[in-house]
């Protein structure tokens, strides 16, 4: 099934694939890394002016890796506003996505968390290091076939 956004997009020519609705009915779309950016201004001027929250999961074991954006329109008078789910998988070996700060300068701290503990590359994010972790930090700890370093904690002193 087909949602309002969705069929927005078919009618100007965007491409995209529909992944049905969530739980909560909110209209989820598949984008492709190489056009993200440019249907992410889209939707901006379209009136998705908020980012709710941006994520990112690791699909499966040596699989792709997911980077998801929660975008909201706000208007004034709405009661209910209208929102949509976003996912742009990308490569494991070279995960890149365009950075969306420039639109929504709350997707700052989401994908430097994102870059943090999953390794996918934000271009043109203009901070984009490690949050989280020490910078010294090597490998990407959510994704699944992380192997954790074989640390020893000192429990008890006495």
């Amino acid at each position: 099934m087909q949602g309002r956004l969705s069929a927005w997009l078919v009618k100007h020519g965007l491409v995209h694939r529909s992944l049905g609705f969530d739980y909560q009915g909110i209209e989820t779309l598949q984008i492709k890394p190489e056009d993200w950016h440019s249907i992410a201004v889209i939707l901006y001027v379209y009136g998705y002016n908020y980012l709710r929250s941006q994520c990112a999961y690791d699909v499966a074991p040596g699989g792709l890796l997911a980077s998801v954006y929660h975008l909201t329109r706000i208007e004034y008078g709405v009661d209910q506003p209208e929102e949509v789910c976003i996912k742009v998988f990308a490569p494991r070996r070279n995960p890149r996505i365009p950075s969306v700060f420039w639109i929504w300068k709350s997707a700052d701290f989401q994908e430097r968390e994102s870059y943090d503990m999953l390794g996918i590359c934000y271009d043109t994010h203009p901070r984009l290091k490690r949050i989280l972790m020490p910078e010294t930090w090597i490998g990407w700890p959510l994704r699944k076939d992380y192997i954790a370093p074989n640390f020893y904690e000192i429990q008890d002193a006495h």
